[in-house]
């Protein structure tokens, strides 16, 4: 008893240090197995489009999950015991719009960014309590508003208002971001004019604006936000434009915009299968052929002092009705001197079956291909939030542990293969992780990342078809006082937790 006294005097000690490590003893001390992870509970909320993103509130131990599966709502579902999970209550939304997008939670408040019916028009942010589940108060945002959070101090909301063009391309929102103060419920919603100037300079860096009319306000597409521990800055990802931008939240104003280049998969531990017709699952290296970023979901991690992002590299793509970006190599005309073997290589069983945008790789502007730029980056990475610059990248490793999972899909090697999505960051006894949710097959993969820029892979698991969202739920907050994970998948609409054994 003494023993373990001391223990938590000393890890009180060290959390009084070091502010991004301010978790209760019980977190530290409590050691889980990493690689013990197993599902645990499952419930199914209908068909596709019933569990998109899940958040808990550790005030009733409730999740709330967003459902389109028929009607617009958000279900509620009990995990006070998370071994018999059940749905208590569904929201019903269908009086406030479209579709609801994302949910967070802070504070026994729960956010709800919900799209407008026409989804080109501005949307809503609608708060509820957690207890009672009665409207605290609904704002305008934003159009089409894709991603909502908190900050951690619960004195902001956020939301990421995506702004997609209608199908025809004649209207197209701007993007922009809102921030809501919670105090009064005032919304600032900002845009991306300031920076309209740079466009040559970003697009150098890997700055993608494109489309019918290239127009730099309306082309800006913010995907998924996450806040620094202080609540000061928000770091927002843009996807289809390749870049990742700052925010000071009480000033509401965008500091920078910074692109994220392009992964060479030339290089050897870049190989990549790119052939979902060769009937074999093989990573090979390509000249003169890249990766755009373009992530999803962002977490930030302050680590010894220095602010980091973990990014999700899945990578979208424009596909309308008035405009479609991609093409497969067997397509397009390649130059025939950076690819001498041009012929060979448009073919099923080399690169003829990759998908790759149109709106990059004409360098010279003579009608052919000098390089080809494919979506996503079959990976995760990590920046430096200050700088920019990007200080360690998965490279082929997802690929590689999905195969010999046994769960890697070779009909989307063509596309963007396992398609990060998802990633969250936590901490598990003496130990930090980062948890990356794989779409395309159905997984998610645990890294150690206690030294925060040289993660270990630890293992892979199998979820529900097509993982969209997972959150991660310390044991200070846990109904069981272990860290649990919790996987929400779009195309089945299941929702699973995941416990880990004690050491």
């Amino acid at each position: 008893m003494r023993k373990y006294l001391y223990l938590l005097l000393f890890s009180s000690f060290l959390f009084s240090c070091k502010k991004e490590d301010e978790v209760s003893p019980l977190e530290f001390t409590l050691n889980e197995d990493l690689t013990s992870y197993q599902e645990i509970a499952s419930i199914g909320l209908g068909g596709v489009g019933s569990a998109e993103i899940t958040a808990f509130d550790p005030l009733t131990d409730r999740l709330f999950a967003v459902n389109n599966g028929t009607t617009n709502k958000i279900d509620v579902i009990d995990i006070s015991n998370p071994v018999s999970i059940s749905v208590i209550k569904s929201i019903n939304l269908d009086v406030y719009g479209g579709y609801v997008n994302s949910v967070a939670v802070s504070d026994g408040k729960l956010a709800a960014a919900i799209e407008a019916t026409n989804k080109q028009l501005p949307g809503k942010l609608v708060v509820f309590n957690t207890s009672s589940y009665a409207e605290i108060k609904s704002v305008t945002v934003g159009a089409l508003p894709d991603m909502v959070t908190f900050s951690p101090n619960g004195q902001y909301i956020l939301t990421a208002n995506e702004g997609e063009p209608s199908a025809d391309y004649l209207n197209d929102p701007e993007g922009s971001i809102s921030i809501v103060k919670v105090s009064d419920y005032s919304v600032k919603t900002i845009n991306f004019s300031a920076f309209e100037g740079q466009l040559n300079e970003l697009a150098a860096k890997g700055f993608r604006i494109f489309g019918p009319g290239k127009n730099f306000i309306k082309d800006i597409e913010p995907e998924y936000i996450t806040v620094s521990d202080d609540s000061k800055t928000a770091y927002v990802t843009l996807q289809e434009n390749n870049a990742i931008a700052e925010i000071d939240i009480a000033t509401a104003t965008i500091k920078k915009i910074t692109p994220l280049g392009f992964k060479d998969y030339s290089l050897p531990t870049n190989a990549i299968d790119v052939s979902d017709k060769d009937n074999k699952v093989e990573f090979t290296n390509f000249n003169k052929v890249y990766g755009i970023y373009m992530p999803d979901a962002v977490s930030f991690y302050s680590y010894n002092g220095t602010p980091y992002l973990f990014t999700a590299n899945e990578g979208d793509s424009r596909e309308y009705t008035a405009f479609s970006e991609m093409k497969r190599v067997s397509a397009v005309t390649l130059d025939a001197t950076n690819f001498p073997n041009a012929a060979t290589l448009k073919g099923d069983a080399a690169l003829g079956r990759l998908n790759v945008t149109t709106t990059l790789g004409d360098t010279d502007g003579d009608g052919d291909f000098d390089a080809l730029y494919s979506l996503g980056a079959r990976s995760f990475s990590i920046w430096n939030a200050t700088t920019g610059a990007q200080v360690y990248d998965s490279k082929n490793e997802l690929d590689i542990k999905a195969k010999e999972l046994g769960v890697y899909d070779d009909a989307r090697s063509d596309d963007k293969s396992v398609e990060p999505e998802a990633i969250s960051i936590g901490r598990v006894g003496s130990k930090r992780i980062a948890i990356v949710g794989l779409e395309r097959v159905d997984a998610f993969a645990i890294y150690d990342i206690t030294v925060g820029t040289s993660p270990v892979f630890v293992k892979m698991f199998k979820t529900g078809d097509a993982p969209e969202g997972i959150i991660f739920i310390p044991a200070s907050k846990s109904p069981i006082n272990q860290s649990l994970i919790v996987v929400s998948s779009e195309n089945d609409g299941l929702v699973k937790i995941y416990k880990a054994n004690k050491l």
